[in-house]
């Protein structure tokens, strides 16, 4: 499936580059003002005769979320004869419209060295495409392995073309003031079980003004579907609808134990948000749960920075965190779903050794100097961690009101499971299962037929792209 998904990426990227009129380099901002090579870089990105080597450094971060100007300079210190070009694909970090510039400059002559990716598809999608090299004799010359050094396993089909920068891991955030209210700990390791008598024990009153145990965001219009495959997330392996090899993967007994799950508490303990409710209403996730309609929010820890209270979303009591709750008692705590930059050696750089280096070195120490986000690296102390978070929360209205100690405690133990390169036709598979859950939870048809119909026609999509 990688080589099918790759050959048509590449004719759009081939067709792009012809569209941009043979562009060379001039996709973003660069820290010197534009796409040219810099005065020390010469034709080459460097040369032999003791001038620096120019690496090119390209991103969808803002100097805001990342701190570049600062990083950057640190690394050039440390590494004498090293020079970093930034070139930012969007200046509002976009990260839709970067890929685009991505592709349009992969498909040119520009020279490239480091490449940061968003996501998983994004990653995936241009390892397909050839764009990133293997980074695995790199690795192992340096003597460690991606799976202990790191909170999230980069490796696909075997192979290590990226490492990942922050951990953004999806955790509980809890209204601490509603916990005490029903004489409730904040969890520090508990189930979906457990998840739900929260909810049940959280939920007070009656219409308009009743407050709900939790509220589950989407999946309209097949986003989100993270709330569809909540017990099939915690899992090391086989976390999503499909498996690595592109198959079905719905016959999981934890995809059946979701949906019975997101039913029981929302048509039979009435904990969690209708879903009536977020469609009419097109109900916000922050609004529910910073305006106190719902006492506990499953979400990503983007959320970080607002946890405190902004302007826009003021907070008005405590806050908690708590990680992921996982399936059974005895299974491994922490495993969640999880957001990452993807940073790469560029296939095309002439500079691989020394791109790796910056690689290296911008996934570990480098995420301490950057004091923007909770490093993926594992070798990151709770003590480091929890100075980045005062810094993070600093920039909040009201940092006081939040449980830091939970905060620290539930980013250390949290870890993702393994990621599963994304089929061309996933968007498809997501669009088909939102749609059979949409008849589930609005009471036109049952489990039973909701798992069956989903088989079937995730099956027929396999089929139709597989021919």
């Amino acid at each position: 499936m990688m080589k099918k998904r790759g050959k048509t990426l590449v004719a759009a990227v081939l067709m792009m580059g012809l569209l941009s009129a043979c562009g060379g380099g001039n996709g973003g901002t660069t820290a010197n003002g534009g796409g040219e090579p810099s005065a020390s870089q010469g034709a080459g990105g460097g040369s032999g005769d003791g001038q620096s080597i120019n690496l090119r450094l390209y991103t969808y971060g803002t100097e805001e979320a990342y701190n570049w100007n600062h990083t950057l300079r640190a690394y050039e210190e440390s590494h004498p004869g090293i020079k970093i070009e930034l070139v930012q694909l969007s200046e509002k970090g976009d990260t839709q419209e970067a890929f685009k510039k991505l592709d349009l400059e992969a498909a040119s002559s520009a020279q490239m060295d480091i490449l940061m990716f968003s996501d998983p598809a994004g990653y995936a999608q241009r390892v397909a495409l050839g764009m990133a090299e293997p980074l695995d004799e790199f690795i192992a010359k340096d003597g460690f392995k991606v799976e202990e050094d790191y909170k999230v396993d980069t490796r696909l089909n075997g192979k290590v073309y990226a490492l990942p920068g922050k951990f953004n891991p999806w955790y509980v955030l809890l209204n601490k003031n509603h916990l005490e209210e029903a004489g409730l700990e904040v969890p520090a390791d508990w189930t979906w079980a457990e998840f739900a008598d929260y909810a049940k024990k959280l939920t007070q009153g009656e219409g308009a003004s009743k407050r709900y145990g939790t509220y589950f965001h989407g999946p309209q219009a097949g986003g989100w579907m993270e709330y569809l495959k909540l017990m099939m997330e915690n899992q090391p392996e086989n976390a999503d609808f499909l498996k690595a090899d592109g198959l079905s993967n719905l016959d999981d007994p934890n995809f059946r134990k979701t949906l019975e799950l997101r039913v029981r508490m929302e048509k039979e303990d009435k904990s969690s948000v209708p879903y009536t409710d977020m469609i009419s209403q097109k109900l916000a996730y922050r609004t529910q749960f910073f305006n106190e309609s719902a006492s506990m929010l499953l979400i990503g820890s983007w959320m970080n920075t607002e946890i405190g209270g902004t302007d826009k979303v003021p907070l008005n009591f405590n806050v908690a965190v708590a990680p992921f709750p996982k399936n059974n008692p005895e299974d491994e705590t922490g495993l969640t779903p999880v957001t990452t930059d993807y940073v790469a050696v560029a296939a095309k750089s002439k500079h691989k050794r020394e791109a790796y280096d910056f690689v290296r070195w911008y996934t570990t120490e480098g995420q301490i100097v950057q004091g923007k986000n909770i490093p993926a690296w594992n070798q990151v102390g709770s003590e480091q961690v929890q100075g980045i978070i005062d810094t993070i929360l600093s920039g909040t209205k009201n940092p006081e009101k939040v449980d830091k100690k939970s905060l620290v405690d539930t980013l250390m133990v949290s870890k993702a499971s393994a990621i599963i390169p994304p089929a061309s036709y996933q968007s498809e598979v997501y669009e088909a299962i939102n749609e059979e859950y949409e008849k589930l939870i609005l009471g036109n048809q049952d489990i039973e037929a909701t798992i069956r119909n989903s088989q079937e026609r995730v099956a027929k999509i396999i089929e139709s792209n597989q021919k």
